[in-house]
């Protein structure tokens, strides 16, 4: 069984979701996170995982989106994530590229975030977009002062130098579909590389769809193409990559367990 840890149900419409869903238990995706990306769509999000059996969920306010709330307190965001489908904080980070919010702004509210996942017991899923220097110095930071937390680099497609400061910290790594793309050999040959046991597999749906659906609206069944992407990488045969992928999960999202 493959887990799209990362995927955004909001953006499927009542009517679409059972097909969407369907589809994805046909492909042998066998559950799925849908991620909060502001305070109102988190607690629909929550809401709606409580009513599917193989649907988690996370909280939290999106970068994009940190300067339109006041920035969440850690407490705030702990105790949404005190509801048994609401497995993680995020996703939170920052997006230098886009900056649609000030980069004080965005620091501000990671941080948020970071004490939140620390208190709640959960992980946090990062965005991390041509913030590279500043990703790894508030992770350093946050660890050195306030003590460890969990978390993962979703969607990852960043340099090798946050792979290995994520690593240094206990984090892991979730591909998507980015890794299919012919020109992605730096992504490939960072997931060849990472530990097996911080390895992780998603969509980000309805966004980046792998080959050969590019260009398409993304959804939680093509995880198995990602992931036999991955496991050729990784030189390991489709089944196997699942059951590694699956008991990372578990072990990062343990709620999920």
């Amino acid at each position: 069984m493959l887990i799209d840890s990362h995927c955004h149900l909001d953006y499927f419409g009542p009517d679409e979701l059972p097909g969407v869903l369907a589809r994805a238990a046909e492909a042998g995706v066998g559950e799925m996170v849908t991620i909060g990306t502001r305070w109102q769509q988190s607690l629909e999000m929550r809401d709606l995982a409580a009513t599917l059996p193989n649907v988690w969920s996370t909280v939290g306010i999106h970068p994009h989106s940190a300067a339109e709330f006041s920035v969440p307190t850690p407490e705030a965001l702990a105790e949404v994530a005190t509801h048994p489908k609401v497995v993680g904080i995020g996703e939170s980070g920052l997006d230098y590229f886009y900056d649609k919010a000030p980069r004080d702004v965005q620091q501000a509210s990671f941080r948020a975030h970071i004490r939140a996942a620390r208190l709640a017991g959960v992980p946090l899923s990062i965005h991390a977009r041509d913030a590279d220097d500043d990703i790894a110095a508030i992770l350093r930071d946050e660890h050195e002062s306030g003590g460890n937390f969990m978390f993962l680099l979703h969607c990852f497609s960043s340099g090798r130098g946050l792979a290995e400061a994520a690593l240094e910290l206990g984090g892991y790594l979730s591909f998507s579909g980015i890794l299919t793309f012919p020109k992605s050999r730096e992504n490939r040959d960072i997931a060849r590389d990472v530990p097996a046991d911080r390895l992780l597999v998603e969509t980000d749906a309805p966004y980046l769809a792998p080959v050969p659906f590019r260009g398409k609206r993304n959804e939680p069944a093509w995880v198995a193409k990602t992931a036999a992407v991955l496991a050729t990488v990784r030189g390991l045969e489709p089944a196997a990559l699942a059951d590694l992928t699956t008991a990372n999960f578990r072990r990062l999202f343990r709620k999920a367990a």
